[in-house]
């Protein structure tokens, strides 16, 4: 099917909505304001369908994201969420995203630090959990940077120097993965072409 956000071949992530015909690439989706719900029967929706929250609107002007302090949207929407718990905390989705990342089991809200209505509410909104323990608790050292994760950990590598050859751009640039840097994939082995967004190992 063609992704309806960049107009490309072979999207495979259609919206449940029944009777939305809207399909797109998982790369594509925030710039598609798509939300993919990572728990139960794992739904997709587009834009017009996607799951919103239901916040008291704050009083204030120029309200500010509660993780990374910079200024955030007046009203609630894709790209500015809230805590459903104290109805004060705001932040940017990509802020909360990382913040889930790193926080593993112990993620809660970083303002009235609720848990569990928080937590569901964000997988509701697509944000991605890690049942890992928090990265702060992690009794493993971290050795010198050439000690990095240093090879190509898909099923088939495709590059024909080797899994541990890695260029600094193209298709055998070596990414690591966003969440455990424990695993690697080339671009090309990965089919990550030029995107720009993270890349996950299976694990994650």
């Amino acid at each position: 099917q063609s992704c309806f956000i960049c107009y490309k071949m072979g999207a495979t992530i259609t919206c449940c909505q029944t009777g939305c015909d809207r399909a797109f690439h998982l790369p594509c989706a925030p710039e598609g304001r798509c939300v993919t719900q990572y728990f139960g029967a794992y739904r997709s929706f587009c834009w017009e369908h996607s799951p919103q929250q239901k916040l008291q609107p704050r009083p204030s002007r120029h309200t500010t994201c509660t993780i990374c302090l910079d200024t955030v949207e007046d009203t609630i929407s894709y790209n500015t969420m809230g805590c459903p718990a104290c109805q004060d905390a705001r932040f940017h989705r990509p802020c909360i995203q990382r913040l889930a990342r790193h926080a593993g089991i112990g993620f809660r809200c970083p303002c009235c630090l609720n848990q569990e209505p928080f937590m569901m509410e964000m997988l509701t909104m697509g944000i991605r959990l890690s049942k890992r323990p928090p990265s702060w608790e992690s009794n493993q050292e971290v050795g010198p940077s050439d000690q990095r994760h240093s090879r190509c950990d898909a099923a088939m590598c495709l590059c024909p120097g080797s899994r541990e050859h890695a260029e600094a751009d193209g298709p055998w640039q070596l990414w690591l993965c966003g969440s455990c840097a424990a695993e690697g994939t080339h671009r090309h082995c990965s089919s990550l072409g030029n995107s720009t967004y993270s890349w996950e190992c299976n694990t994650c």
